[in-house]
């Protein structure tokens, strides 16, 4: 007698090759990523230079000559005209582009080797080293020494380009290089070092975090944010790093602005905390805090807006037509 037929085997979970967190698919090239933060970057620095120069010249303020944000601002257009406020605009965006592309590049390729073998998720610490080691990677080969021209042309005051010391920013670094070593451009590594590293572990892990909290989207899930909530996310991110790193900012804009040679007062960055600390308070070590708030996060939102737009036009357009 024949023996009864065998039950059919239960059925998959459905759409179990396409798992929500994006798992299974393929991630967007590092590549891909750095281009997409260099299109932000660019678009980041023509809109927040300004606060960028207020926040240097509150930070270099020593003696109390502005009173505050709207004050400084204010000070230095009338005194040296309005384009003063975008000084240091070329280095600002050059090294906007280039830190933004090594950031998101960088950062790609760390998680990829953090990611778990079977699963393809990076956990949350392999994601905050991922965002670590992107920050130092960025801060000894792009920031640094950036920033040491962009703070140096900053802290000039004048109208007359032949009374500045530094005429631009190429005569700018080989003036530093002649007068200083090519060391002279790395003043100010340290709480660099410690300030971009601090920040974009949180900022990477605050962003993936805030995308699925609130959009659920997961990276390489074929979902493409909405200008606006890529805005909130960048936005929400980027506030956590000014407060942390406060201190960090503040004695590397002090050390790079000291330079290698002639009066040197601050001797290095726990040397520079101390002396913050005893002759001016501790709400120094905080100082150009709220433009850095001002900054930050509205920049963190424009840059943002257009990476997510830009790495979701490649997942729409290859990712999935690939899987088609």
């Amino acid at each position: 007698m024949a023996s009864p037929p065998s039950p059919p085997p239960p059925s998959p979970p459905a759409r179990a090759d396409e798992p929500r967190s994006g798992e299974g698919r393929a991630p967007i090239p590092p590549y891909v990523k750095a281009a997409a933060g260099s299109l932000g970057g660019v678009m980041e620095a023509c809109c927040l230079q300004p606060i960028d120069v207020v926040k240097t010249r509150l930070q270099l303020d020593r003696a109390g000559v502005y009173r505050g944000i709207a004050h400084c601002g204010t000070t230095v257009a009338r005194a040296e005209g309005v384009p003063a406020l975008w000084k240091g605009l070329t280095p600002f965006a050059t090294h906007l582009t280039l830190k933004y592309a090594l950031r998101l590049g960088s950062n790609a390729m760390l998680q990829s080797a953090f990611k778990d073998p079977v699963t393809g998720k990076v956990s949350a610490q392999g994601r905050l080293a991922s965002g670590f080691g992107a920050g130092v990677l960025e801060a000894l080969i792009i920031v640094t020494p950036f920033e040491v021209v962009k703070i140096r042309l900053q802290q000039q005051k004048g109208l007359s380009t032949d009374l500045l010391k530094y005429k631009g920013p190429i005569h700018c670094a080989k003036t530093i290089v002649r007068e200083e070593g090519i060391f002279g451009l790395w003043s100010g590594a340290s709480p660099t070092v410690m300030r971009n590293g601090t920040n974009q572990a949180a900022m990477f892990t605050a962003k993936n975090t805030i995308d699925i909290l609130l959009w659920k989207k997961h990276e390489g899930d074929g979902k493409v944010l909405q200008p606006w909530q890529s805005m909130v996310s960048g936005f929400l991110a980027g506030t956590a790093g000014p407060i942390c790193t406060g201190p960090f900012d503040v004695v590397k804009t002090r050390l790079m602005a000291q330079g290698r040679t002639g009066d040197i007062k601050y001797k290095g960055m726990f040397h520079a905390i101390r002396t913050i600390h005893a002759e001016e308070g501790l709400r120094a070590l905080w100082k150009g805090l709220l433009p850095r708030l001002m900054r930050i996060p509205p920049g963190q939102a424009i840059m943002w807006t257009v990476a997510d737009q830009v790495m979701g036009l490649y997942e729409r357009t290859y990712l999935q037509s690939a899987q088609v």
